[in-house]
């Protein structure tokens, strides 16, 4: 069996220590044997892009597919323009998305635009730990360069909102771009509708030097603190490769971070009452504020396990209207199934327009308190920490078992177990409406793994 080698998202490490030309040259060569046809090559601002993105496209052509390279681009803008385009056959994303400026990653993107599911992931990694035969030097592929794929993006991003309306409601946005791939697309789409847009770490800087490009509330305290000040209609804030969207809402002079669950549960709110009903898809990790407004709203969830392409898979699947995860990441059936910042984007400041401030729509949004720990466990004691946390709190509680153990209360409160695939450490989530209550299941959860752990 071949070794794993894709995450979550994609292929990732340090530059020139195990992300080096080596790894990505074989990858290319598997990608390009995968794929058999011509392929789409993009970037993120990261200073090693060039690099990685030369290294792959040699391996890529060396087996025969021919290359078009679209420059630095947001990852849904490249999925998009495979999407459309009837002769590329997949496409290759140099990112490491949120990770420091010294990683990189190389993301696989299916012939629909969708982030490649698991098993073909195998495929590839079968393809690299082989020997991988090249093509006699009069059928290599040949690299094209390719320009206007930002802008394509962006104009079928606005073609889903209402353009007029935002245009009238003549808005102002702060927009952080965090140095990253949404640079150019970010601004580009806030002229087309109209809106002010003041702009913080609007330049490509792959070294990420005016915050590290994860969009936590740490980070945002420039953002935060411009939304108050020059008392913007909201404030935007993108991660490295701009696939994600955070919100800062106003409040009075102040600025007000929005968690991702409030921006994922207005959004599902705006679009299922807009069609008058619709599903919705989210994983088992995200508040039940999110179910309540969406049934409130005539719609109905679908939880899922955590990741974007499971839920957007399931998403195509259902049918469903809309879905997205607690972390910024949401997908629109009406644009594409993967996750988009900009559409995130351009929806939130519809709805400012139809359904005015921000922060009161983050107002009527019902109120969940929400508890997250962890604890270390080795990979090797997962299943079995699962299976006697389930025997101990089943009996009288709905258990669910769709990624780790949620156990459901009867009083709509509930507590989420569930193992890092990255680490040796189990996330323990409990969420109740009340405050205490969330605490104190929290700490009664951590301290049963925690004496089972050690054998008590």
């Amino acid at each position: 069996m071949a070794q794993r080698m894709f995450g979550t998202n994609g292929v990732r490490g340090v530059v020139n220590d195990d992300m080096n030309t080596d790894l990505a040259l074989q990858m290319g060569k598997a990608i390009g044997k995968f794929f058999g046809g011509k392929v789409a090559i993009a970037t993120d601002t990261r200073v090693s892009g060039d690099m990685i993105k030369s290294a792959v496209c040699a391996g890529l052509m060396s087996v025969g597919c021919d290359v078009r390279d679209l420059g630095i681009l947001p990852t849904p803008a490249i999925q998009y323009h495979i999407k459309t385009s009837d002769k590329i056959v997949g496409g290759v994303m140099i990112t490491a998305s949120h990770n420091p400026p010294e990683f990189n990653g190389i993301k696989c993107i299916d012939f629909d635009g969708t982030e490649m599911p698991r098993e073909k992931e195998e495929k590839i990694e079968i393809l690299y730990a082989g020997k991988i035969s090249t093509m006699p030097w009069n059928e290599i592929g040949v690299l094209e360069t390719y320009e206007g794929a930002d802008e394509e993006y962006i104009d079928a991003v606005i073609s889903h909102v209402d353009v007029d309306l935002i245009k009238k409601a003549k808005l102002t946005a702060v927009v952080d771009c965090a140095n990253g791939a949404a640079y150019r697309t970010t601004p580009m789409m806030m002229k087309k509708l109209g809106v002010r847009a003041i702009t913080l770490n609007a330049d490509a800087q792959g070294e990420f030097p005016g915050h590290p490009s994860e969009p936590t509330e740490d980070n945002l305290a420039d953002l935060i603190a411009l939304t108050g000040s020059v008392k913007a209609d909201v404030g935007i804030a993108h991660d490295g490769d701009a696939d994600r969207a955070v919100f800062v809402a106003r409040k009075g002079k102040k600025g007000y971070y929005m968690p991702g669950d409030k921006s994922l549960a207005i959004v599902a709110k705006t679009i299922v009452r807009d069609l008058g009903g619709g599903q919705v898809v989210t994983p088992v990790s995200s508040s039940s504020m999110v179910e309540e407004v969406v049934k409130d709203a005539g719609g109905s969830l679908i939880y899922t396990a955590v990741g974007s392409p499971v839920v957007a898979r399931r998403m195509m699947k259902e049918g469903a209207v809309f879905g997205g995860e607690e972390n910024g990441g949401l997908i629109f059936a009406d644009h594409q199934y993967c996750r988009d910042g900009a559409m995130s984007i351009a929806k939130i400041l519809e709805g400012i327009a139809k359904y005015g401030s921000l922060y009161n729509q983050v107002e009527e949004l019902p109120v969940y308190h929400v508890d997250k720990r962890k604890i270390e466990c080795p990979n090797n004691r997962k299943e079995s920490l699962i299976e006697y946390m389930k025997e101990t709190f089943s009996e009288g509680n709905e258990v669910d078992t769709t990624d780790g153990l949620k156990i459901i209360f009867d009083d709509g409160g509930w507590v989420l177990l569930r193992p890092s695939g990255t680490e040796p450490i189990f996330r323990i989530y409990s969420e109740s409406k009340d405050e205490g209550l969330s605490k104190q299941r929290a700490a009664q959860f951590e301290k049963v793994a925690d004496d089972f752990m050690n054998g008590l």
